[in-house]
């Protein structure tokens, strides 16, 4: 069973599924747990199933006792990821900010003149409509867009799509989200103007308040940078 853990383990990791591997440390025993799916010969409860689950998605690795066992959980997670709509000054700080955070960046814009690698070295660049490149991503929850154009055109196509899929984070450049058509629900889950409110100015700064309020919600805190408080 050890083998077959893992040659799947592998597979994961080469498919950046996100997995817990599960080792009871007295027996040896070992399990994979997925967010609907467990594989191993290790038994765990669904209490413990739901806790493991819990840290994979918070994405801490350790030592922890559940249900009578020692176990140790080594969670295997794909790279975060932010899709940024706009290929603006702002983004030219975000993206390499982002990327030392440990995101997986990538900035659409169909709009060649702004689209560049002189301007965003070392950056995927998509040069097509949002909704359409976005619809190819697999967008997921450990995923955070961002749309920086102010160009409802581009920007409101690219919420609409993201709307529709498990992101952990939506941001919107803007704040006229029902006037362009957006539910009260909808708008609730977009944050815009997008960023903590720090009075940032210049581009570099807000992009400073965009990447806080982005780790904000990914870590369990309010939109507005405070911890919530647990219910």
């Amino acid at each position: 069973m050890k083998r077959a853990i893992l040659d799947r383990l592998l597979k994961d990791r080469a498919a950046k599924h996100a997995v817990v591997l599960v080792t009871e440390l007295q027996s040896g025993a070992q399990a994979l747990v997925y967010p609907q799916e467990v594989f191993g010969d290790l038994a765990l409860d669904s209490d413990a199933l739901g806790r493991v689950r819990q840290i994979l998605e918070a994405d801490e690795s350790g030592t922890v006792e559940l249900g009578g066992k020692r176990l140790f959980l080594q969670v295997q997670n794909p790279p975060l990821r932010l899709v940024i709509v706009g290929a603006v000054h702002i983004a030219q700080t975000l993206a390499p900010m982002a990327a030392l955070a440990g995101y997986s960046v990538t900035i659409i814009d169909p709009r060649r003149a702004f689209a560049t690698d002189a301007r965003f070295p070392d950056v995927k660049l998509i040069g097509e409509w949002p909704d359409e490149a976005m619809a190819t991503m697999k967008l997921d929850r450990r995923t955070a867009v961002v749309t920086l154009t102010h160009d409802p055109k581009l920007d409101d196509p690219a919420l609409q799509t993201a709307l529709k899929a498990d992101v952990f984070y939506i941001g919107a450049l803007g704040s006229r989200l029902k006037a362009a058509g957006f539910s009260d629900a909808e708008s609730t889950r977009i944050h815009g103007p997008v960023g903590l409110d720090i009075g940032a100015l210049s581009p570099a700064e807000i992009a400073v308040s965009i990447l806080a309020q982005v780790t904000a919600v990914l870590r369990g805190a309010a939109a507005d940078g405070r911890r919530e408080k647990a219910a």
